[in-house]
């Protein structure tokens, strides 16, 4: 846990919120990281305050091969009666590209200190519609019906000697969590370009419309402010059709400090009547996600 605090995810208990992220360990020789995942429990009453930080990552990283060889990140949790489930995306490393990534999923009967995976493959890995990079996974249960929304890789991109991808956000059912049903088709149309990448879709229930924040960005030199993530929002009736509106977000880049370049990685979620976001700052969580509360409701 030597930098980076990314990716966001809760898990609310009795008395404390349980925010999971990625971290990373210093690189290597060669300057490659790995990611893992941890979590911190902050005080219900004043989520200022830490009460606990995981002395161990709650999953280790894959075997050989494995498609998640070299970390998870990032992961996304819910409940399934005295279970607790995870989804998260497994990276492994490329020679044409620098990586690649599929979403695994794992399971906690200890309170989701630790998981189990569910296996050494992926539970939605690539297909010819989808043939690289799926990654983001949020999960959501609606209706009795798991819904993952997650990224799925459109195209590589050459700016100079680095490769970036371009991915959209997209969706799929499942009635066990295990065995998903694709729905083939993007969610979000794209607003900067066509190569507009997204990320982190996050969807909650109120006021009786589906609502969903995420992020995007530039498909090229968006590590800096001009061309850097953004937080996006965008509305449903039936989780299918978004209408997408982001001047509703409700946050943007402060003037100064540790989120004045890029905000990204949404995650909401409800607590005791208030409605609050986890997010993360320049170079996507190298400094740690940040917290903030939505003032009135959605609508």
């Amino acid at each position: 846990m030597a930098e980076f605090a990314q990716a966001p995810a809760t898990l609310v208990f009795d008395d404390f919120v349980r925010v999971y992220f990625s971290c990373r360990p210093p690189p290597d020789a060669s300057g490659q990281y790995v990611s893992y995942s941890a979590f911190v429990d902050l005080d219900r009453a004043d989520l200022r305050r830490v009460l606990r930080v995981a002395d161990a990552p709650i999953l280790g990283p894959g075997g050989l091969g494995e498609f998640d060889e070299f970390g998870a990140y990032p992961v996304s949790v819910a409940r399934d009666g005295a279970l607790i489930r995870a989804y998260y995306a497994g990276w492994t490393r490329c020679e044409s590209v620098p990586f690649n990534v599929a979403i695994g999923m794992a399971t906690s009967r200890d309170g989701g200190a630790t998981f189990e995976k569910a296996g050494p493959g992926p539970v939605l890995g690539y297909t010819p519609d989808e043939p690289f990079v799926l990654s983001g996974p949020k999960i959501r249960r609606f209706n009795d019906e798991w819904r993952l929304f997650y990224i799925a890789g459109r195209r590589w991109k050459q700016d100079g000697d680095r490769a970036e991808p371009v991915y959209k956000i997209r969706m799929a059912t499942s009635g066990d969590g295990l065995h998903w049903t694709r729905h083939n088709r993007d969610l979000i149309e794209s607003r900067l370009e066509v190569d507009e990448a997204q990320a982190s879709p996050d969807v909650i229930f109120a006021n009786g419309h589906y609502h969903m924040f995420f992020c995007y960005r530039y498909s090229l030199n968006y590590r800096g402010k001009a061309f850097g993530y953004r937080i996006g929002y965008a509305t449903s009736e039936d989780l299918v059709s978004w209408t997408r509106d982001d001047s509703r977000a409700g946050i943007d880049v402060s003037e100064t400090g540790w989120d004045s370049e890029m905000i990204s990685y949404p995650h909401v979620f409800e607590l005791d009547g208030r409605t609050f976001m986890a997010y993360l700052g320049d170079q996507v969580g190298r400094y740690g996600f940040g917290l903030a509360e939505l003032e009135g409701g959605l609508d």
